[in-house]
């Protein structure tokens, strides 16, 4: 493993909620994801009756297949999406309505020919940055009439992108952009400026997710096969027999990570992260090195 690449893993304590695998556990918490909701829409969100991280929706294997990052459903049957995008893109704009109609598409039951039991739906974009230019903390799309410029199609789907880098604060609520702020700077310290209550309870939910052995070894695990997925992506191209060495080594790193989770190894398997040479040390011991 190159040194270079170990020093880039950002220890989890130190992640905001822009990062995606903080951001999905953070929100596996039902109550932090009304909470989350409720700030972004300025009132309280119904109960939720369902919540999802990490939800793919799969129509057919010859249709492409996406992951959210955030799925909620209240009681009232409003169905919400909500994304966490920290790189700009060109396509994110397209992206949202290829996501939106994914999920209506899943919606409807079989044999149901009344389009009126659709949902309402909501697919929501956090981005660290202005896709639109225009100085927005929040912009909100809804279909209407060219012509009648007051008529809108009332179709009950609302795309909503929201920056961290606003600048119309007297526009939005105080409560959205200290939300946006502290997704960005998510720190105790931020919170401390804060008088907002649902931010506060996120912020433990966050410390919570921050001080669990079991998800800092998720994440180190995580972390590692995107480093080895990375890594074979470069290697595209050279020889066949290097790149199935490349598969086997991954294969004998997460079998020595599953065999220090069984015996409980926890610090070994954290050092072995970290340490290639420890990680070798390891390997032979169990006996997994080639």
């Amino acid at each position: 493993m190159n040194r270079k690449n170990e020093q880039s893993m950002i220890p989890l304590k130190d992640l905001n909620l822009t990062n995606r695998f903080l951001f999905a556990e953070v929100m596996e918490d039902s109550q932090t994801q009304r909470d989350v909701l409720s700030i972004i829409f300025g009132r309280e969100i119904p109960i939720l009756r369902k919540a999802e991280t990490e939800k793919e929706v799969r129509l057919s294997p010859m249709i492409r297949s996406v992951r959210l990052d955030m799925f909620s459903v209240d009681e009232e049957q409003n169905v919400y999406n909500t994304e966490m995008q920290d790189r700009w893109k060109k396509d994110l704009a397209k992206r949202s309505r290829y996501y939106q109609a994914l999920m209506d598409t899943s919606l409807l039951q079989p044999g149901i020919l009344d389009y009126s039991c659709l949902n309402n739906t909501f697919f929501i974009m956090i981005m660290t940055f202005d896709l639109f230019g225009y100085g927005k903390y929040q912009y909100t799309f809804q279909a209407k009439c060219e012509e009648v410029p007051d008529l809108y199609l009332k179709d009950g789907a609302v795309r909503i992108f929201l920056n961290t880098h606003g600048e119309n604060e007297d526009e939005v609520s105080e409560e959205l952009v200290d939300f946006l702020r502290y997704v960005e700077n998510t720190t105790d310290d931020t919170v401390e400026r804060m008088e907002s209550e649902r931010i506060k309870r996120i912020h433990k939910r966050v410390c919570e997710v921050r001080a669990s052995e079991e998800i800092g070894v998720k994440y180190m695990q995580a972390w590692e096969e995107r480093y080895y997925d990375k890594l074979e992506a470069q290697e595209e191209g050279r020889a066949e027999g290097r790149a199935e060495g490349q598969k086997a080594g991954k294969e004998q790193i997460n079998e020595l990570n599953r065999r220090l989770l069984e015996d409980n190894r926890i610090e070994d398997l954290k050092k072995a992260v970290l340490d290639m040479e420890y990680q070798q040390k390891l390997l032979e011991e169990y006996g997994l090195q080639n």
